[in-house]
């Protein structure tokens, strides 16, 4: 079996032949006039027609030997077979195929629609022409990329091997098309926020950190565009939303990438009540637009998005799940203890919230498999969001999970500047113990605040998480086209 070096060599070689016979291996021009999938759909007339046609499309498969290849097209759209004869070509082009044409190269190829003696539509060639010559072998289509390392780091290879996973992500852009046109329709208005921002706010994350030259300053790459957001709301905006890259300097693992996509969508005038109708609303027309149907296989798990989703109070489920019975007020060491027993990993410095939150995430959120709607979280849980009483030491908020994934996170929004501040000041106190997670103190939201932010509820969807649930996906990236990975060892 060849190396991959002789496989390049040999390449080359026949790179050359094709400049020797005065061919531009990479021409700038290509005639075609029909895509694949135009000239299928359309099979019937273009074959009544009987007129030459010119597609173009990479190399996937060659067959045959003597005077007649069969050859496989893919051009993205569609695949159709070719059939290279030596009678309809000249005896100088048919041997230039035979002699320099490789699965993997994309060439252009001109001829008249037919019926093969198995009724297999084809073209048979009259021209063809060398639109880029490959360097490189293709995986082998059984025996290929398999280990996901791999399939992701060569993403490029791993989408033209593979239906499915070309498929994986065709789904993903007609989900963020079906958001966008649910929240045009709602007169939501589309904005953009800065990805670099002065002041890392607007989630509870530990942020990537970078330096401007001409400013001189430090920026932190946006976790959240949260405060922004609101900050639009301030400014005579009602209905904003984002879809938008965010970043956040943390593990890696099944639902988690460093780089990925969020909804965030804000609306004046509303709290967290309305934003979960809205958000059921959302996700059934979502869901049934991208899929055709109320029903979606995850796992081994059939969910349905038709009845009312499911509401369950943040403490009843600790209760129900993790046996703990007294979430606020169980001491810090019967926490850890229990985090023990559950096999939740934890740090001795970890806060109420945190070790709550591990545990639930171990040992609650698994068992949500329908769409269910968790309410009532510590205030110090989510500090941007709004106290259910001025007296309560609860957040008017909300989480979504399906199928044991966290899609949404969404709340009534915190406007009491006086609240908010003071907030901020409890997460600085938790950041100087060691929490670098903990949200900085950002005084220009203050300010900003203080001009009077209308009441309002604020959500957040995982466009990765919702993919991965819609495609059947496992691991987030399978879902990214490009996730962030460990360099390559030498």
């Amino acid at each position: 079996m060849a190396s991959l070096e002789e496989i390049r060599q040999d390449r080359e070689a026949k790179l050359k032949l094709l400049i020797e016979a005065g061919l531009d291996p990479y021409p700038i021009h290509t005639g075609r006039d029909k895509t694949i999938k135009q000239i299928i759909d359309k099979w019937s007339s273009v074959a009544k027609a009987g007129r030459p046609l010119t597609i173009a499309g990479r190399v996937m498969a060659k067959r045959g030997q003597g005077g007649l290849m069969f050859v496989d097209i893919f051009d993205g759209t569609g695949s159709l077979q070719v059939l290279i004869k030596k009678d309809t070509l000249s005896a100088e082009s048919f041997a230039l195929f035979l002699d320099t044409v490789d699965i993997g190269d994309i060439i252009e190829v001109k001829g008249r629609p037919v019926l093969t003696k198995r009724k297999e539509k084809s073209l048979t060639a009259s021209k063809w022409l060398m639109l880029a010559k490959s360097l490189r072998s293709l995986p082998d289509k059984w025996h290929g990329l398999k280990d996901l390392e791999e399939r992701t780091r060569r993403r490029y290879l791993d989408s033209l091997m593979s239906a499915e996973v070309r498929a994986r992500f065709v789904l993903r852009a007609k989900i963020v098309s079906a958001i966008r046109q649910f929240l045009d329709k709602e007169d939501f208005l589309e904005v953009e926020t800065p990805m670099l921002q002065p002041v890392a706010g607007g989630a509870t994350a530990r942020p990537f950190i970078t330096h401007h030259n001409a400013l001189d300053i430090d920026l932190f790459l946006r976790v959240s565009p949260e405060l922004y957001l609101k900050e639009m709301l301030i400014g005579g905006f009602p209905k904003v939303y984002e879809i938008s890259r965010n970043f956040r300097n943390e593990g890696i693992d099944q639902t988690h990438n460093p780089e990925f996509t969020m909804l965030e969508f804000y609306e004046a005038y509303t709290d967290a009540a309305g934003q979960r109708k809205f958000v059921e609303k959302l996700l059934k027309t979502v869901v049934k637009k991208t899929t055709g149907s109320s029903k979606i296989t995850y796992g081994r798990q059939t969910i349905d998005l038709a009845p009312a989703f499911k509401t369950i109070s943040y403490f009843d489920l600790l209760g129900r799940y993790a046996l703990i019975q007294d979430p606020a007020g169980m001491a810090l060491k019967d926490l850890h203890l229990k985090a023990d027993q559950l096999g939740v990993k934890t740090n001795k410095n970890d806060s109420r919230e945190k070790l709550l939150d591990a545990i639930y995430k171990k040992s609650c959120r698994p068992k949500l498999i329908q769409p269910t709607f968790i309410v009532n979280y510590p205030k110090d849980y989510l500090p941007l969001a709004k106290k259910m009483s001025p007296a309560s030491d609860l957040v008017d908020a909300f989480q979504l999970v399906v199928g044991g994934i966290e899609l949404v996170k969404a709340f009534s929004e915190l406007n009491d500047p006086l609240d908010q501040r003071e907030r901020f000041r409890e997460q600085e106190k938790m950041r100087q113990s060691g929490d670098d997670e903990a949200q900085m103190n950002d005084e220009a939201f203050l300010e900003a605040m203080e001009y009077g932010l209308p009441p309002a509820g604020g959500v957040g969807i995982g466009i990765d998480r919702l993919t991965m649930l819609l495609s059947d996906t496992a691991n987030i990236r399978e879902v990214i086209f490009f996730p962030t990975l460990r360099p390559r060892a030498d």
